[in-house]
């Protein structure tokens, strides 16, 4: 679980350092999606192997949920399940619509097919990121995603740095501060994609 997590924790940064792009203009971020798609052998095993870990991620978390819900008899484990936090205990619903997240995400701005109403863009990914976004219910979608994600993050980050062997009395709380704030700095770049369209600062 670790090692899927440090993974897709590294990918959702490079990818938000990526969209940020956006708002250096066009140019900026076309340049970059066309230095992606020069080096498309590179970026399919970026996407190989981020399919496997998040295969990986998804089959873990739910044995580790089974087995949660299967300790939770009564007793202490029901007691640590009320002491949870609520990032703790929203890991398996956020985690289902954040995946649902990804699947329209990739049919929307990857492979172009939803919500963007048979508009073709060619190489133009900024225009293209703008008439996404320029849909309210999609903008939504994405913000409300987004804050799930910092909130599966947060507790993610915090229990890589658990599983390492890292958070002991001593850093578990500017551990798990530092999880948070990485939660945050993540969703708020991406949510001010969504925001800069819809308040027309990107058009």
């Amino acid at each position: 679980m670790a090692l899927t997590g440090l993974v897709l924790a590294g990918f959702v940064l490079g990818h938000m350092s990526g969209n940020l792009l956006m708002f250096k203009g066009p140019a900026a971020i076309n340049e970059y999606a066309k230095w992606l798609h020069d080096h498309a052998g590179l970026l399919w095993v970026a996407r190989l192997t981020l399919i496997l870990s998040v295969v990986a991620h998804i089959w873990v978390g739910i044995q580790l949920t089974l087995e949660n819900r299967a300790a939770r008899a009564g007793g202490p484990a029901d007691e640590a399940t009320r002491r949870a936090s609520t990032a703790s205990r929203t890991m398996p619903y956020s985690g289902v619509v954040i995946l649902a997240f990804i699947v329209f995400h990739l049919l929307h701005f990857t492979f172009r097919t939803v919500a963007l109403g048979g508009m073709t863009f060619g190489d133009d990914v900024h225009a293209m990121v703008v008439a996404g976004f320029s849909s309210k219910p999609v903008a939504v979608f994405y913000i409300v995603s987004m804050l799930l994600l910092c909130l599966h993050l947060s507790h993610g980050v915090s229990s890589v740095f658990q599983t390492l062997g890292l958070r002991n009395e001593r850093w578990r709380s500017r551990l798990d501060g530092l999880a948070l704030a990485y939660g945050w700095i993540i969703a708020l770049g991406f949510i001010s994609l969504p925001l800069a369209v819809l308040t027309g600062c990107l058009k």
